[in-house]
């Protein structure tokens, strides 16, 4: 599994981290934060270690610090399954990156991500804060291959919906479609 994030708490990276208790034989990337030569020397990246390490996973969680955008492609690409599960989210563009490359995501149910996965489509929306939904649903996925491939081709066609060129011709229609409207005050008769 891979997750790609800041490294601040209300992302949901510990709740993840709890999760992974509960997905036998998973491994967790997490790409994010710092360069990789001071993941170590990062207050959060120490705490999320020091939880990993608690919890008995400090040989299945690994955090690489920040990728560079040319590698991010290919780490997603690299995934079973995409986590993203942030308390709360305004867009997340994350989540549309990892359907664009065709994997599955486990999203929170939040903010823009409620709208971008859509769940048992896309991918599985689960409530922030819940590392048991999370676990479920991994472990659910994980357990699936030919539902984490039908998720990820259905992810892979909605990611397009989000392209800038879709974006582009979607407002160049609406603002179109608002100037062919004959304002109210210019139809009345005088």
């Amino acid at each position: 599994m891979v997750a790609v994030s800041r490294l601040v708490e209300r992302k949901g990276i510990g709740n993840l981290i709890e999760a992974m208790a509960m997905v036998p034989d998973a491994e967790l990337v997490v790409a994010g934060g710092p360069p990789a030569g001071m993941v170590d020397d990062d207050p959060e990246a120490q705490r999320f270690v020091a939880l990993a390490d608690r919890l008995g996973l400090g040989e299945r969680v690994q955090l690489l610090g920040a990728v560079p955008r040319p590698g991010v492609p290919a780490l997603l690409r690299s995934a079973d399954v995409f986590v993203t599960t942030p308390w709360y989210e305004p867009f997340g563009i994350t989540a549309l990156e990892a359907m664009a490359c065709g994997v599955a995501v486990v999203a929170s149910a939040v903010g823009g991500l409620a709208e971008t996965v859509v769940d048992g489509v896309t991918g599985a929306h689960v409530p922030p804060r819940s590392p048991a939904a999370i676990a479920a649903a991994l472990r659910r996925l994980l357990g699936d291959p030919v539902a984490r491939c039908r998720l990820g081709q259905s992810g892979r066609r909605r990611a397009q919906r989000f392209s800038w060129d879709h974006i582009a011709t979607e407002t160049l229609s609406a603002v179109q479609a608002l100037a062919d409207v004959e304002p109210a005050a210019a139809r009345r008769t005088p």
